[in-house]
């Protein structure tokens, strides 16, 4: 059995970290794939009118009924999806792989069958909905709480998801050693799990934002395209393609530029 000499152990080394081209060459067409799009609306964005356009009232209503609404449905995600992701994690109940089946249904289905259900459930006529009409007076469709209702019904499985795998990858000694100490098993989530998994719930939320913020198919079924109601700006980008195909690129970087600063501002606090 022969010694490695330091040099061949450095050229060993080297080499071992070297990607194998036949794994460079298809990621660097991913990323190129993924990024080309997004510099081509860099390339053909009308800049000597970028000020105006975007100081128009209505790009600054659709801009502020996005970010508030999404705000909004990620904080009901965090109140309903926590929890859930807990339940899928720590505990077995009969059916939980079904649970967990339905609750990621949102992730595949077209969001504009989403909406359609959310419609037939909630609407006016709906099977919840005509009761809300009838006893509290209350119709939720093509109101700006149905922007909420349909950015929920799609984000809420990205929160889920990225929560339930950190509760599966937490070490569960902790909680172990807590509820010994004769800790309550509220005490413990609060005190013991949830800040285990707060970058976990971080990255979910996250996420959850960033795509309550671009959903499209959901709100424009639900709650109708209504501007300063209902039009967030996915909508108003839909719009204006087809009226000014200028002011659509513009609407669409002002989408990408929000989206971008806020994932950037998140990662330090949940990498």
């Amino acid at each position: 059995m022969t010694t490695p000499t330091p040099t061949r152990g450095r050229a060993l080394r080297a080499r071992s970290g070297r990607p194998p081209w036949i794994l460079v060459v298809p990621a660097l067409i991913g990323v190129a794939f993924l990024v080309l799009p997004l510099a081509g609306l860099l390339v053909r964005a009308p800049w000597a009118t970028m000020g105006a356009r975007i100081g128009d009232p209505a790009v600054l209503s659709a801009l502020w009924l996005s970010l508030s609404t999404a705000t909004a449905a990620t904080a009901v995600c965090l109140v309903l999806g926590v929890p859930l992701a807990w339940l899928l994690a720590r505990t077995e109940f009969p059916g939980r792989r079904l649970v967990r089946a339905l609750i990621t249904v949102p992730l595949v289905i077209p969001p504009v069958v989403g909406g359609v259900a959310l419609l037939l459930v909630l609407g006016r006529n709906g099977l919840v909905g005509r009761h809300l009409d009838a006893w509290f007076g209350l119709t939720l469709p093509f109101t700006t709480a149905a922007v909420v209702i349909a950015q929920v019904f799609v984000a809420m499985p990205f929160l889920v998801v990225t929560v339930e795998g950190a509760l599966r990858g937490a070490d569960r000694r902790f909680e172990e050693a807590a509820a010994t100490l004769g800790a309550s098993r509220t005490t413990v989530f609060a005190r013991v799990t949830l800040p285990m998994v707060l970058p976990g719930v971080g990255a979910g939320a996250a996420l959850c934002w960033a795509r309550a913020l671009g959903e499209f198919g959901a709100t424009i079924t639900f709650a109708g395209n209504f501007p300063g109601t209902t039009q967030t700006m996915p909508l108003a980008v839909y719009m204006a393609m087809q009226r000014d195909p200028e002011a659509a690129v513009v609407l669409s970087l002002v989408l990408l530029f929000v989206s971008l600063a806020v994932l950037a501002g998140l990662r330090g606090r949940w990498t």
